[in-house]
């Protein structure tokens, strides 16, 4: 019986001896770079960890995937063909070397993304950190090493690193699919948006569960946010959002990152326009077709945007401008045959001619003339207009929705329009004597007694803007409420006079800027 339990304990520890041996011999050793980058594949991001420069150092040093380099170079490229010709080559020629200037301003190391994460914080907490010191000067192609950068030729701007350091009462506003958007107030008295890659986002996220290389991932994206700042400071228009500055400095320990420095905007919420006055509404509709006429005529040749939304727009003091310029282009389709011009939506396909340079024919200014017609055209044009000019708006929508326009005659027919808007010819058709007279108070107004109405440009109150007393009159006698109204001293965007509409003349008071007119009861 002992010899048995001798036995049994003695195979047992030769086991435990003959894995030890196997272990030792022919399985790997533990490699915790490795265990990293799988865990960065697999979008667990909260546990990486390592002392500083271990992992960073590595990866930078090792060659980029192929397929990620192709992309970044082909990005690269793309970024470089917006560049005037010969910035665009002494950019190119300077890539390697991290100049100076390129930091804007002499900056003492202070982040941004920590003001930013400590508004957000759940994003922030999900984002990847490589921890690593800042890698030098080296030499080579931009597309293969992850920490190459692009010097950007964008002449001088008010706003740079200095500015981002002094900054206070950071908000996140949104991201999409490469950017994440912030609102910030830069040295305490001018609010801008800044731009910067958004590390939790879908484009780096999908990157680095790939390629396994968060910084050239980085890379890949930054180039998106490169090109915008170019195309912002080359296309110069009312409609197209201002480029402050930008600024390279580390942040979520990858040496310079890149933050934009914009003009604010406040979204597009289409379901809010959908209840402002047809006026302002008429002026949003204008913007555009100023936009994409603008486009269609660019110094760069027709420029079409390729993610045409609403959300890539934004309202700056009452005009539209567009935001969003990353998935811009100015290649026009090649053609063999009108049968290789063929752009497809959702509701409606198109074939559009092939010119005799094998290129389709206007084919980026219809494309955006048709998410205009799809996107806003349809919805805010004729939608409540004045009675006389819905026929030319119901021509324009249809024209447009047809493809029969191009932008030219679109931007002509809606400067009609503002102009029998604006001159007041669109009323003449119309009935100019009041069922009712009314009593004229110089340098009145009216305290409370107020009633709503749709579309107000205030919420509480009716009010609405006309032409001239002769409307406000007009006005009056439709609504059942009305019983005065007064005149203010503001005016809109087309000159228009902003007037109140009163259930009741009980409480007027004196007021140097105003006129009341009550309606006289017989």
């Amino acid at each position: 019986m002992k010899r048995r339990k001798l036995a049994v304990a003695a195979g047992f520890c030769m086991s435990f001896l003959l894995g030890t041996l196997l272990n030792v011999l022919f399985i790997p050793a533990f490699d915790p770079q490795q265990q990293q980058q799988q865990q960065l594949s697999a979008g667990v991001t909260h546990s990486l960890a390592g002392s500083p420069g271990s992992s960073s150092s590595s990866s930078s040093s090792r060659p980029l995937p192929e397929d990620l380099a192709r992309q970044i170079r082909e990005r690269y490229e793309e970024v470089l063909r917006y560049q005037p010709p010969r910035e665009a080559a002494a950019a190119g020629a300077r890539l390697a070397v991290r100049p100076l200037e390129r930091r804007l301003m002499d900056l003492a190391p202070q982040r941004l993304s920590p003001s930013l994460s400590s508004s957000s914080t759940e994003r922030s907490s999900s984002r990847p950190k490589l921890p690593g010191p800042r890698a030098p000067s080296w030499g080579g192609a931009p597309w293969d090493h992850p920490r190459a950068q692009l010097e950007l030729s964008l002449g001088p701007l008010a706003l740079g690193c200095r500015d981002i350091g002094n900054v206070s009462n950071v908000h996140y506003l949104g991201s999409g699919y490469t950017k994440a958007v912030y609102r910030a107030v830069l040295n305490r008295s001018l609010a801008v948006a800044l731009k910067s890659v958004d590390f939790g986002g879908h484009d780096i996220d999908n990157c680095v569960k790939l390629y396994a290389s968060l910084e050239g991932c980085y890379r890949l994206a930054s180039y998106k946010i490169a090109k915008e700042m170019v195309l912002l400071q080359r296309l110069r228009h009312p409609n197209i959002l201002q480029l402050h500055g930008y600024c390279y400095q580390d942040s979520n320990d990858i040496a310079d990152t890149l933050t934009a420095i914009t003009e604010l905007g406040s979204p597009l919420e289409m379901i809010q326009l959908l209840q402002i006055s047809w006026e302002d509404r008429f002026r949003i509709c204008f913007s555009l077709v100023q936009l994409l006429h603008y486009l269609a005529h660019s110094p760069l040749g027709s420029v079409t945007l390729l993610d045409f939304r609403p959300r890539q727009f934004v309202i700056v003091d009452g005009e539209l401008k567009v935001t969003d310029l990353d998935d811009a282009s100015i290649e026009e389709a090649s053609c063999t045959s009108s049968r290789d011009c063929f752009m497809e939506f959702p509701a409606r396909n198109f074939s559009l001619p092939c010119s005799l340079e094998g290129k389709c024919q206007s084919m980026n200014e219809k494309r955006n003339l048709y998410n205009a017609y799809r996107f806003f055209f349809t919805y805010l044009l004729p939608h409540s207009a004045p009675p006389s000019l819905r026929p030319l708006l119901d021509a324009i929508v249809n024209a447009t929705g047809e493809l029969q326009w191009g932008i030219d005659e679109t931007s002509a027919q809606l400067e009609r329009v503002l102009h029998l808007y604006k001159s007041g010819v669109y009323l003449q058709n119309s009935t100019r004597t009041p069922r009712s007279d009314y009593r004229k108070v110089p340098e009145a107004t009216i305290i409370n007694e107020n009633y709503r109405c749709w579309p107000s440009y205030h919420h509480k109150e009716c009010l609405l803007s006309v032409f001239d007393v002769s409307e406000a009159m007009e006005v009056c006698e439709s609504h059942s409420e009305c019983k005065a109204f007064v005149l203010t001293n503001q005016t809109t965007w087309t000159g228009r006079q902003l007037v109140y509409f009163k259930m009741g003349s009980t409480s007027i008071v004196s007021d140097h800027d105003k006129t009341t007119y009550v309606k006289v009861v017989n």
